[in-house]
């Protein structure tokens, strides 16, 4: 991971590659990166932070399609011919986001091999997480979809430390990424701190235990 950082920060920062054809933006808790049906002009790159992706139907109906945090792109439909923006982005915390223009991150991909192939494996790994991510919604429990929600939040994996801090979020904005209510995020949220999953009192820390609980059985009773 210090690797793809210091490749992209030192590429975002290069006005040889990017140059003025980028911007980083702080944004607050629940502010808009863009919105459905936006111009699809932009990639984006998440310095800090978590980015939620949502989709609104015709009829109103909405539904939370992936969760970006902290080394991800997004945004990657600028690159097709498509010219609007299929989803919304919206931060779930405080965020610092890269704003990088399409011609510049086309002529990146074309003079920067290194960066190229990084990306690749950014796709490779964005098509898996869609795989893991439509798995959990089709098969798994509600419990589980909230546990695997938990973990990305607190980038397990990605750190060093067994017990990761999560972003300060509300259970209503955790119902909407489950697709439950938030009296049943509220019961699981309980079960977990009950079991030693994960401990909030003001903050919230996640433990590998709820990890090991993901890749297991269903909470006993």
């Amino acid at each position: 991971m210090a690797g793809k950082d210091s490749l992209v920060f030192n590429l975002l920062g290069s006005s040889k590659s990017i140059g003025a054809h980028s911007v980083t933006q702080e944004y607050r808790s629940g502010e808009a990166v863009f919105a459905q049906g936006d111009k699809a002009d932009a990639m984006f790159y998440i310095q800090d932070g978590n980015v939620k992706l949502t989709v609104t139907s015709d009829n109103g109906k909405k539904a939370v399609i992936a969760i970006f945090r902290k080394g991800d792109f997004f945004g990657e439909n600028c690159l097709t011919r498509a010219s609007l923006r299929p989803s919304t982005a919206k931060t779930i915390r405080a965020s610092t986001i890269t704003r990088v223009e399409r011609a510049a991150i086309v002529r990146i991909l074309h003079e920067e091999p290194a960066f190229a192939k990084l990306f690749a494996s950014h796709l490779l790994f964005r098509i898996g997480r869609i795989e893991e991510d439509l798995v959990d919604q089709v098969c798994n429990s509600s419990e589980k979809r909230l546990a695997r929600i938990l973990l990305l939040l607190a980038d397990f994996g990605m750190k060093g430390s067994p017990d990761s801090g999560v972003p300060k979020i509300d259970q209503e904005t955790l119902a909407e990424m489950v697709g439950t209510t938030r009296s049943r995020v509220s019961y699981f949220m309980n079960r977990f701190r009950e079991k030693g999953f994960i401990d909030y009192n003001g903050s919230l820390h996640v433990h590998k235990a709820l990890h090991t609980f993901l890749l297991g059985n269903e909470l006993p009773s």
